[in-house]
């Protein structure tokens, strides 16, 4: 079980620059990255034939950089453990940056940092920092700057 999180603007603040939780290790698979590419219509040859992308500069196929966003959404619910009264909405990003590829069968997790946190919309305006690490790469592969509204 998560641990729970102070919901307010102040207590939220006071741990802007902390790092607040690393979360599981995800395998991206062909599967998966298949699946992606179907779902949002992106069948680009470098995502889903492995024929000729093995011809290719990365020698394999890789995962969407969208599709390594994505993951967030599920990770950031095992990090983060508001209370059940508190509403979260998904405000938008402020950043995003790709600066590795991810080949199939790949291990990736999430690092979270409080980046900011101000009064807004009766709320708080929280800004994450969202760096995507993979097993065997040394860069991220995705590092994220996200925007959610706390209403507590």
């Amino acid at each position: 079980m998560r641990p729970a999180i102070a919901a307010s603007q102040p207590a939220l603040a006071a741990r802007v620059g902390e790092e607040i939780g690393v979360s599981r290790w995800v395998t991206v698979t062909q599967p998966m990255i298949d699946t992606f590419a179907d779902a949002t219509g992106d069948h680009q040859w470098i995502h889903v034939d492995p024929v000729r992308a093995a011809r290719s500069p990365l020698g394999t196929t890789v995962a969407h950089g969208y599709l390594i966003l994505s993951l967030a959404s599920g990770l950031l619910l095992e990090i983060l453990g508001f209370d059940e009264k508190v509403t979260v909405l998904n405000y938008g990003l402020d950043r995003v940056r790709f600066p590795a590829s991810v080949p199939p069968d790949t291990d990736v997790r999430m690092r979270v940092t409080i980046a900011g946190a101000e009064p807004a919309g009766g709320g708080t305006q929280l800004h994450l920092r969202l760096v995507f690490e993979a097993r065997g790469i040394e860069r991220p592969v995705c590092v994220a700057d996200i925007v959610w509204r706390v209403l507590a």
